[in-house]
């Protein structure tokens, strides 16, 4: 690049925009550590305690007021927080699409996610170095889980070379008729972004196994995507079936089942039980650099992060 721009070279990188970069012989680690910190002190809620939390969210009942500017200002704080922190994603995710209309009893589930920033401010995203050149990815969906509207979230995360690079949770713009019908859509848009990212290093000169994986736990839908016959119950989704059918054909795809106690994308799309949650987050390759600031009630019960 020196020989193009006119660049100084300032060293290793280890802070920018709030994360912090640490390289080893292990790996690259990247958290957001002192934001973390930083953000529970600027909330008070540096000496809180955990707490768990298992309730849908919807619009507002009693609809009492709260400070809209400075709740906007935190929300939009966790959005930035969920870029290395794919724990919170679905959370968070859920929490802001009440931004415009933000009252107290989504301030509470705001302050259930700072509960939980409390006992794991350290978690941070592991790069490893590994032999294994592939891309696979995870995709699920809830099915008519919002209780607002009744569309389905969906979710997915990608690994290039065994780490986590991409990864989204977002509620789908039309309503699913059935759950097979979410996750095909779901299906369709991660394909897409494993194209992407495919030829993203292929423009790095770097060459991935063959075939790339897709992860589902819907048989149905699995099913449907090798089914040649095009039925008319399959019509409504006809354009995302030819775009997964044309990349199975040429062999670049495949799309193995995996049982649902193994999707890595649940914790995208649901709230899970403590011991599916933290599988998840193992699988996530996300590590804890300061284990020891766990507190020992949030170690003796069940976290459930619905909303």
């Amino acid at each position: 690049m020196a020989k193009e721009f006119e660049i100084k070279d300032l060293g290793r990188l280890r802070y920018f925009l709030g994360m912090e970069v640490a390289q080893s012989k292990e790996g690259i680690s990247v958290s957001q550590w002192k934001y973390t910190l930083d953000l529970l002190k600027e909330t008070s809620m540096t000496g809180c305690k955990p707490i768990e939390f298992n309730a849908k969210l919807g619009d507002s009942i009693n609809r009492i007021p709260v400070n809209k500017e400075r709740d906007q200002n935190l929300v939009g704080k966790l959005i930035y927080l969920s870029h290395t922190r794919p724990n919170i994603s679905y959370a968070v995710s859920v929490v802001s699409q009440f931004m415009q209309a933000l009252y107290e009893e989504h301030m509470k589930a705001v302050e259930r996610i700072l509960r939980y920033l409390k006992t794991t401010p350290g978690k941070n995203l592991m790069f490893r170095r590994i032999d294994k050149r592939c891309i696979e990815a995870y995709t699920d969906s809830d099915w008519a889980g919002s209780v607002v509207d009744r569309k389905s979230t969906f979710g997915y995360c990608t690994f290039v070379w065994g780490n986590l690079v991409t990864w989204r949770s977002k509620k789908q713009e039309v309503v699913a008729r059935s759950s097979a019908e979410a996750e095909y859509r779901a299906m369709s848009l991660e394909i897409c972004e494993e194209i992407w990212l495919k030829k993203v290093l292929s423009d790095l000169c770097q060459k991935s196994d063959q075939p790339m994986k897709l992860y589902c736990d819907n048989k149905v839908a699995i099913s449907i995507v090798n089914n040649l016959v095009q039925h008319d119950i399959t019509k409504h989704v006809a354009i995302d079936r030819h775009i997964i059918k044309e990349r199975l054909d040429s062999s670049s795809f495949c799309i193995p089942y995996i049982p649902f106690g193994q999707q890595v994308a649940d914790i995208l799309t649901k709230g899970l039980l403590r011991q599916s949650f933290d599988f998840c987050v193992n699988k996530l390759s996300l590590i804890d650099i300061c284990p020891n600031l766990r507190g020992s009630v949030e170690n003796k019960r069940a976290f459930t992060f619905e909303l």
